[in-house]
């Protein structure tokens, strides 16, 4: 996913844990990044666009439910 064209749907940060909600018009990707500031680590999934309020609201129950289909997570630094 390019981040020129990307765009934000939704933004929330909690205890220092930033989740966004992010859409690619180009591409009609949907994405859910996530980013704990307290040790940095984050990642971004791809996710489905009928799955993405779901995956933005519970952003870790959506990472293992990507790990049981895929191998890996792309991770964000």
């Amino acid at each position: 996913m390019s981040n020129a064209a990307v765009k934000e749907l939704a933004y929330r940060n909690q205890d220092g844990l930033e989740v966004t909600l992010l859409w690619d018009p180009r591409s009609n990707e949907v994405s859910v990044e996530v980013v704990d500031q307290l040790d940095g680590s984050g990642f971004r999934l791809p996710i489905a666009g009928h799955l993405a309020l779901d995956a933005f609201h519970h952003p870790y129950a959506s990472v293992q439910s990507h790990e049981n289909h895929s191998d890996r997570i792309p991770q964000t630094t």
